[in-house]
């Protein structure tokens, strides 16, 4: 039982807040659950019991299954009450409790009959927010039961056609989410909607985007401007609710292949919303033309204008929007006039926002190679500005990009980079920086003027960028002859530092490049083993090393007998019962690792002959539940600029043949990666695994992180299982989860 109230004593030095459920027992608390069945119901109190049950249930209190069965058979009683409070409790307790009770099947007449009971009698169904909760209910009991729920689609049909906005939206989610899996039907259910009367706004929005995923799936085959649905959601454009309207436009924007007159009407209302008064309306608008400006950025244009003024916005958020899009889209004459006003917007936003700042400063300096000066000074300013790790080496990366790829821009980033290292506090960026610094300080008219920088790490910094520039200098003395005794003297120097590392670097590099000798031209072997890659499995060295200290010999290591072939664990496909192994989801533990039998397989591939060696093959993940009729898992293969996807799929429906199998992947959630090449499969027998391949490009030498969606598309032919024959077909697609 709850305690009393007790007043607190105004001297209490104990603040804590009063709770009026402290103390209370499960036991009690059930023996209170008696009330349910009075004959003469006390809404007030039977609300109360419920209240204290939900609070046990929220605060981990388990109920055993006898227990919360009846509880549910009581609260069951609670229907025939016509108190509007009291039946929303009903709901939230047999919604919380039907995991835990058998028998939670009974309650589905019930629930049908308030969703769309015409009668007077139960008033509270006149009430909006009380005729939402079935379809509320629903649409959690389908994850549980879909079966049953399947069973309400007449009545959930009936509530779509409801004048209020609440029960319209929630009714057209439920009878969606009934028929996801059913592409026919989805699209029945999306024509019949956008040829009635959808009154909420809300029901409208969620019918733009079932008929965006209509329309994206209906769009291999279909050329671009002949979109089925397409003038539907462009009438929406001219809707009186604001956030149909976005909706609209925002769809509009995300269709793939989109042409210049489709996209013309969209960026029309969103420009308009660049201007209005609400900050909520701007930053959809300016976030939305964002992404348009990445792939059609002359659509973009005639906003610019109005992007400028948002500059000055004080929603950081929107203002940073609009300056990466303005970035993107501006041309040559106005990037000086973009930076000055960048310059005094930086120190007000957060590492985030500037990340974002400087990766499209990156892409405009690439788009705009004669403004490199401009755009260097800035981010060197702001590489020497207060900032976190990751802003730093957001800048850090930007800079040696353009330096890779402007030639002119070599020698002064590589100086920014120098002055940077000199007050830097992040190990890891010094280090890179080092490192970068070593292969194309050298290249430079003037290499010397970099040793200063060099050296000065090694009297300052801590022990690991220390050895990095030692192995610096003597990169520069490998390949700048006339610097070489001026860095034996420094690398001489390095000798007596108090770090293992440090010391055994400077060693091997002194008697290298014969320190001890006469001034000679450095060898070509010195450099490929200075700047050349290691081509031994570093595992295999470690092995070979410690074998060689175990087992002693007068005999010097030699690295020529250390294996190169590369050691690693066969892949192993998830056990799951009843399921074969698909593909190359198992592979044989044998002499052939996993690694040599995927790049075997894709270097057989034409598609994917040229996308080079194989750097890395992930686990395979599971794309479909243990019950499913189609059995799907992918294997991520990784390249130095591409990412191809290996889908490896088993149909285990004897009485089908699948035929024309491809895997269409939805990569708008992934937008650095563009889609280059695929493979499908001609048909997929009963029981017999088969792959698919879909190749991606993406940028080299820049981390991209992306989001990618997959649909099984294909066609079935029914098979008789006595004859092994085809008959009849029909076509039809899967969305693995």
């Amino acid at each position: 039982m709850a305690q009393p109230f007790v007043k607190k004593d105004d001297d209490r030095e104990d603040d804590a807040e009063y709770s009026p459920f402290m103390g209370i027992e499960k036991g009690a608390v059930l023996q209170e659950a008696r009330v349910f069945n009075d004959p003469q119901l006390d809404a007030r109190r039977c609300s109360q019991v419920i209240t204290k049950l939900l609070y046990l249930l929220n605060q981990g209190e388990t109920f055993t299954k006898t227990e919360a069965t009846e509880v549910f058979f009581a609260v069951t009683k609670l229907f025939q009450s016509r108190d509007t409070g009291l039946r929303r409790m009903v709901y939230l307790m047999i919604k919380e409790i039907s995991t835990s009770a058998d028998e939670v099947i009974i309650v589905t007449s019930s629930l049908m009959k308030d969703m769309n009971s015409r009668t007077d009698m139960p008033s509270w169904t006149k009430i909006p927010w009380l005729q939402v909760l079935p379809s509320v209910s629903g649409i959690h009991l389908l994850q549980t039961n879909p079966e049953i729920v399947k069973r309400w689609s007449n009545e959930v049909q009936e509530a779509v056609q409801s004048r209020a906005a609440l029960v319209q939206f929630h009714a057209l989610a439920l009878l969606h989410q009934i028929r996801q899996n059913d592409r026919l039907a989805v699209s029945k259910l999306v024509t019949s909607m956008t040829k009635g009367s959808v009154r909420s706004p809300l029901a409208q929005c969620l019918l733009i985007r079932y008929t965006s995923q209509v329309i994206r799936e209906s769009g291999v085959n279909t050329q671009p401007g002949d979109r089925p649905f397409y003038d539907y959601i462009e009438g929406c454009l001219r809707h009186k609710a604001e956030m149909v309207i976005f909706e609209a436009a925002r769809a509009i924007t995300e269709f793939s292949n989109v042409t210049a007159r489709e996209l013309t009407p969209a960026i029309t209302v969103l420009q308009l919303f660049l201007s209005s008064s609400k900050p909520v309306l701007r930053f959809a608008a300016v976030r939305t033309l964002n992404k348009v400006a990445m792939t059609h950025p002359m659509a973009v244009t005639n906003c610019n204008i109005d992007m400028e003024s948002l500059i000055s916005d004080q929603n950081r958020s929107i203002a940073t929007l609009a300056i990466t899009t303005l970035l993107k889209t501006g041309n040559e004459s106005s990037v000086d006039r973009l930076m000055k006003q960048i310059t005094n917007f930086m120190s007000d936003i957060a590492d985030e926002f500037k990340i974002v700042v400087v990766e499209a400063i990156r892409s405009l300096c690439l788009k705009f190679p004669l403004k490199y000066r401009s755009l260097m000074n800035f981010l060197s300013n702001i590489l020497r500005e207060e900032g976190g790790f990751e802003f730093k080496k957001a800048i850090v990366d930007a800079i040696v990009i353009l330096i890779r790829d402007i030639p002119d821009a070599k020698e002064s980033g590589l100086l920014h980079l120098c002055e940077f290292i000199e007050d830097c506090e992040f190990t890891y960026l010094s280090t890179q920086i080092l490192h970068f610094l070593g292969n194309e300080g050298p290249k430079t008219s003037d290499p010397s003027k970099y040793i200063r920088y060099i050296y000065n790490r090694v009297i300052l910094e801590n022990a690991t960028v220390r050895a990095s520039a030692v192995s610096t200098l003597a990169k520069f003395g490998a390949m700048v002859d006339s610097l070489k005794p001026r860095i034996f003297i420094l690398l001489r120097r390095c000798l007596f530092d108090n770090d293992d590392e440090v010391r055994d670097r400077a060693t091997l590099y002194f008697n290298t490049l014969g320190g001890d000798g006469p001034v000679v031209e450095t060898d070509e072997s010195v450099k490929d083993f200075l700047f050349g890659s290691l081509d031994i499995p570093l595992a295999n060295l470690e092995t070979g090393l410690k074998n060689y200290i175990q087992d002693p010999s007068e005999e010097p290591f030699d690295v020529n007998s250390v294996s190169k072939e590369v050691k690693s664990q066969p892949l192993a496909e998830k056990k799951v019962p009843g399921r074969k192994p698909t593909g190359l989801g198992t592979l044989p533990a044998g002499p052939t690792s996993a690694a040599d039998a995927y790049e075997r397989l894709l270097s057989s591939i034409p598609e994917f002959a040229s996308c080079g060696k194989l750097f890395k093959s992930s686990v395979p993940v599971e794309l479909t539940e243990e019950e499913t009729e189609y059995a799907v898992n992918v294997v991520k293969h990784i390249f130095d600029q591409h990412v191809v996807f290996q889908y490896n799929c088993t149909n285990t429906i004897p009485e089908q043949l699948l035929e024309n199998v491809t895997v269409i992947v939805d990569a708008s959630e992934a937008e650095e990666f563009s889609e280059v090449a695929s493979k499908s499969l001609r048909s997929l027998p009963y029981d017999t695994p088969g792959q698919i391949f879909v190749a991606f490009e993406k940028p080299q030498g820049v981390p991209t992180v992306g989001k990618f969606s997959n649909m099984l598309r294909f066609t079935v032919k029914e098979v008789d299982t006595s004859t092994g024959e085809p008959e009849g077909r029909w076509s039809g697609r899967r969305v693995p989860t």
